[in-house]
Parts: structure tokens; sequence; C-alpha cells
């Protein structure tokens, strides 16, 4: 079923007062190139800096060769730069999964600026640091797992606990088209960027920037194995369906997929 039916289902009912909280404007299935670029020349572009430690840290021999690859799509300088990151914090990463492309570069780095790099795969039965510690949660590529579990409110309201007053909320995440019933779109690994602002919002963060330093234009959703249809997974047979060399090429050559990137804070 094509991504572009589901905008007809039901929304998802929010409370007013969340609804009423004006949102900058997200892509949508029938954006044209002249929307596309104007919404993105809105967007919060991140403050350069000087960070040789972090530099160190993403150009470093040690990480993966697989994971350096992906810098194209990831741009962790940028991104990381975007999220707040500085020298002496205290880090906490959710579900950095076997392969911590994050970890990577947050824990060398913490171990370089006398910051503190915690890795949490469980948050509803620790976030790995005292209450109100945390400078900085990061969620990468999450919500639509924890959306089909039922987790989502639980796991926000822990990473807001953890959190230091004015302590930011980082979030990557698979981007769906937006208006779209995240219950539907959350098995193909994508959600709506407007749902996951307002589940962050009902959890008390509020929404500080949102960048499109992860967008891809080329990524159309509309993928037979879902997200995981393109790089770095490249999922080529499911379910009796197995993909052509031409449909292989066609999918590699999309890249990885359209992302939100936003930023949120606890309230002082």
């Amino acid at each position: 079923m094509r991504l572009l039916a589901l905008a007809a289902l039901t929304a998802v009912v929010l409370p007013s007062t969340v609804l009423a909280q004006a949102l900058p404007a997200m892509p949508t299935a029938n954006e044209t190139p002249a929307q596309r670029a104007e919404r993105r020349a809105a967007m919060t572009p991140p403050v350069a800096q000087e960070d040789a430690a972090l530099q160190a840290a993403i150009g470093s021999d040690a990480r993966p060769a697989a994971d350096v690859a992906r810098d194209a799509y990831r741009h962790p300088f940028e991104t990381l730069t975007f999220w707040g990151l500085r020298p002496g914090l205290t880090v906490v990463e959710i579900e950095p999964g076997r392969a911590g492309w994050w970890s990577q570069i947050l824990q060398p780095y913490a171990e370089a600026t006398g910051g503190r790099y915690v890795a949490v795969n469980r948050p509803l039965e620790t976030m790995g640091v005292e209450d109100g510690q945390a400078d900085m949660v990061i969620v990468a590529r999450a919500f639509h797992n924890w959306h089909r579990a039922g987790r989502t409110d639980a796991y926000l309201a822990a990473f807001f606990k953890a959190l230091k007053p004015g302590g930011v909320l980082a979030v990557e995440q698979h981007r769906s088209f937006d208006g779209l019933n995240p219950d539907q779109t959350a098995p193909t690994g994508y959600m709506p960027e407007s749902w996951v602002i307002r589940a962050a919002q009902n959890a008390g963060f509020v929404l500080d920037a949102r960048s499109e330093l992860n967008a891809n234009a080329a990524d159309d959703r509309d993928h037979p194995f879902g997200v995981w249809t393109l790089p770095p997974v490249r999922r080529s047979e499911q379910d009796g369906r197995t993909l052509t060399a031409e449909e292989r090429a066609a999918f590699d050559a999309i890249g990885e997929s359209d992302r939100m990137t936003l930023r949120f804070r606890k309230p002082e």
C-alpha cells in the first residue's frame, strides 16, 4: 500500500492545547520544489564552532570504515553542533544498537573533553544517571519502534526526568509525509514530524529548533520493505518478494532516508 494513500486515514487526536501551538511547515506529499526550498531556507542552521576534539573524534582512524562512509548522509559534526554538544557535558544515548554509530564518536569525545557518555538500552529500568543530571539525551531513529510498542510517552517522561533544567533532547528520525497516521507509517520505519514534536511537547519539552541537515528529497518513502530497503540495511528480499538488480540499484541511488533533526529543551 502506497504511503500517499494513507493521508486519507483518520488523524490522531491530540489535546487541543497542543494543537493550538504553531508549528513550522512540514514536508507534504504534494510539496513543490519551490515550497521545499522555501521551507528549508526557514530552518535554523547550526552555528559554526571550533571544536578540535569533536573533529578529531569524527576523523579518528578507530571508527569503522562503514561508519565513516555514512557521514555523507548523517553529517555528524553539523548535527552534533546543531544539538549543542560541547565539552564537559553528560550525554545519554538511548538504544545505541550493536553498531553504536553515534557512540563511536560520543564516547571518545566525552573522554577527551572531561564529559560523560552513557549508553542506555532500557530507559524504563534506568537512565544511567541520577534524576536531573543529564545535559543531553540523544534519540536516533527509534520513535517508530516505541510507537509500535506503546512506549513513547513513558520513554519521553523518563528523558524529561533525567535531564537538567535547560537540558536538550536531541532527535533524529526517519520522516514520513506530514498528516499521515503514525499507526500506519511506524511499521515502515517513518514517523510524521509534527507527531514527534507534539509527543515531546506533551511530555513537557519545548521545541527549540528544527533543521533540514539530514533531509533527502529523493526519498519518496515508497519502498517494498520500508526504510530498511534503503542503505545502510539494503533489505532486498522478504515475504517472497525479491528485488531485481535494477530495483536494487534504484533504491541504492536514493541513499539514506529523509530524516527530521530536532532540538528540544526541558524548561528551566
